[in-house]
Parts: C-alpha cells; sequence; structure tokens
C-alpha cells in the first residue's frame, strides 16, 4: 500500500469554501479510481483551519493516476488561492506477519 498524508493550512475566511470541494474530491477519487482504497478527510477541532487527508493507494502508480484525473486537476485549481500551505508526505505500508 502507497500511503499520502496532507496537511492543509486554509485561510480561516474560505474554510467554508474549501470543505465541499475536498470532500467532493474524495468522493470522487473513491468511486472512481480503482486503485483508491480508502481518503479520508479530518479535521482538527482545535484547529479550525487545518484539514488533514489520509489515503491509501495500491501503488504509487495509482497516486500518480489520482493526480491526473480531471477531478483532482480541477480541485487543485480551485483551491490554490483558499491554502495556506500544504505538506504532503508519502509512506509504504508495511504489515506485520
Amino acid at each position: 500500500m502507497y500511503i499520502v498524508t496532507v496537511e492543509f493550512t486554509i485561510h480561516l475566511e474560505r474554510m467554508s469554501a474549501f470543505m465541499p470541494l475536498i470532500v467532493d474530491n474524495a468522493r470522487a477519487s473513491r468511486e472512481q479510481e480503482p486503485g483508491c482504497r480508502q481518503f479520508d478527510v479530518c479535521l482538527d477541532p482545535a484547529a479550525p483551519n487545518i484539514v488533514y487527508l489520509y489515503e491509501a493507494y495500491d501503488d504509487r502508480a495509482a497516486f500518480d493516476a489520482h493526480l491526473a484525473t480531471a477531478h483532482f486537476k480541477s480541485f487543485d485549481a480551485a483551491v490554490r488561492d483558499m491554502v495556506a500551505a500544504k505538506a504532503v508526505r508519502t509512506y509504504i505500508r508495511t504489515d506485520p506477519k
């Protein structure tokens, strides 16, 4: 499994516009991308402008396919001015035997 985490810092006044866009992007990823196994959108109650994503893909190729989708490109362009900061990390999940 290829795991991606993203932490967005959103301009606080743009959170109400950002949230429906990220929820739609997550839903489209789960429903339309065969290699997307999980796409969670998480909020921190103590930090109202932080949005954390946890995404799981079959492999790096599936994540690269996600980045090439029309729904991701549309989302990315739409939120560009809403994002104050973005940190992306990737991991390879290993399962204990």
